[in-house]
């Protein structure tokens, strides 16, 4: 799931590692994406480090559940471009931010993917919920398909991306992209 809106996102701010409060909207949508879970028995949650991620996850499960936050959720790190307009973005990510400091398309998705199968590898870990970001989330999807389309349809704050994960060919597959409209 992608965090909800937050300040930079409303002032077109390259986030990254870097942080920003949610805003009312993004606490909105964070209780408007909690009523989606209200019928599903979560086994364990998970967050970014980043604080827009673990307070969408908290206001989701209501404060409720225990969750852990780990590095291999955040967003791609675009090095000396954190914190700058959005307009300052590049037509192709994939390699970019290296000569800037910051991560590749490749090794974000690499980090996600390893990060996300270990989540799924212990224990009594069936359902899950993990709020991560919009870059992370689409980078994660290329390692199972072309997100295209869904990027076509956009990743509003708050989407929520079903996958199930086959612990024998420890693939996931996309089943639905759930968007609240708010």
């Amino acid at each position: 799931m992608r965090h909800g809106q937050t300040l930079f996102n409303v002032r077109r701010k390259i986030q990254g590692s870097c942080d920003s409060p949610l805003t009312e909207l993004g606490i909105q949508q964070a209780k408007v994406a909690s009523a989606y879970f209200s019928d599903i028995s979560l086994d364990h949650a998970y967050s970014s480090t980043a604080e827009r991620s673990s307070d969408t996850l908290e206001i989701v499960t209501n404060n409720e559940m225990p969750y852990t936050r780990l590095k291999g959720l955040k967003e791609m790190h675009f090095g000396a471009f954190e914190g700058e307009s959005e307009d300052l973005n590049p037509e192709d990510k994939s390699t970019f931010f290296l000569q800037y400091g910051g991560e590749s398309g490749e090794q974000v998705r690499e980090r996600v993917v390893k990060t996300c199968k270990e989540i799924m590898e212990q224990d009594d870990h069936h359902s899950v919920l993990a709020v991560s970001h919009a870059g992370a989330c689409i980078h994660f999807l290329s390692a199972w398909q072309d997100p295209h389309e869904v990027l076509q349809k956009g990743v509003p704050n708050c989407c929520i991306f079903k996958y199930e994960y086959d612990v024998t060919d420890k693939n996931f597959t996309l089943l639905e992209v759930i968007q609240h409209g708010i």
